[in-house]
């Protein structure tokens, strides 16, 4: 898509968690290729850092601020600094998130990954938008896109935890919606399948009968690109999505269909 398909990003800002590689990176790139400034967040600095330069190596402008989702005050101060940056928020990508450590029945899953899961996936994507919609407000028009997954419309076997948080972000999301929509904020979701980024890395062990599991389960005969889940969201971003509202945007091959 190009700028004026998407409408005018110049002199806009955009704050995208989990930007440090994968999915974020993709969307942090995409977002300053239309135009508007980007706020790289997320706790791995280093990589953090290097996707800010790689936007001003496209001629972009972008900090990099490192943010824990789970940390309130942290987000209000990455938040903070964004304005301090740039005079405005836009635009919210809310895409920081893990992935479980190991398959576990629910009856038998640890209590301690289970808390750290729905903290991060969950109850980090809540801290995130209870801080950005103020800023959004101001500007008297936004949006804003949380991360789901295709397990947030399907049950994974072994994976309680990812579930129900993949799961309470589309909820999460529809409430904020019906909450905002009225005052031109629109919020939706994107549900990406299996995408080929680092997280999805460490999910197949690296190997590649790893990697042919997971292909063999997506219809399409290949892993997602992370620029395809960018383009959705800075569509879903964009006036041509103007209508779209409270919306959990599946991405995945045909994975889920059923």
């Amino acid at each position: 898509m190009t700028a004026n398909e998407n409408g005018n990003y110049t002199g806009k800002v955009a704050f995208v968690t989990g930007g440090a590689s994968g999915i974020g990176r993709a969307t942090a790139l995409a977002f300053a290729r239309e135009g508007a400034s980007v706020v790289v967040a997320d706790v791995s600095e280093p990589s953090n850092q290097e996707t800010a330069r790689m936007i001003e190596e496209l001629g972009g402008q972008a900090i990099a601020v490192r943010c824990d989702v789970t940390r309130g005050e942290d987000v209000k101060v990455a938040l903070d600094k964004t304005v301090d940056a740039f005079g405005r928020l836009d635009f919210a990508f809310n895409n920081a998130g893990i992935e479980p450590r190991k398959a576990a029945p629910t009856a038998e899953y640890e209590e301690d990954e289970w808390n750290r899961i729905i903290d991060i996936d969950l109850r980090g994507v809540f801290l995130c938008m209870k801080h950005e919609i103020p800023l959004i407000l101001k500007q008297g028009r936004g949006a804003i896109v949380n991360t789901s997954s295709g397990a947030g419309i399907i049950g994974i076997k072994g994976s309680p935890a990812y579930t129900a948080a993949k799961h309470g972000v589309i909820g999460l999301t529809k409430a904020a919606a019906l909450d905002y929509a009225a005052q031109n904020i629109r919020i939706n979701a994107v549900c990406p399948g299996y995408i080929d980024t680092p997280m999805m890395g460490r999910f197949t062990g690296g190997t590649d009968e790893g990697r042919a599991k997971v292909i063999a389960e997506e219809p399409v005969g290949r892993m997602g690109k992370p620029e395809e889940i960018a383009a959705a969201v800075v569509w879903l971003c964009s006036d041509a999505a103007a209508f779209v509202v409270g919306h959990a945007m599946i991405i995945d091959g045909g994975q889920t269909v059923q």
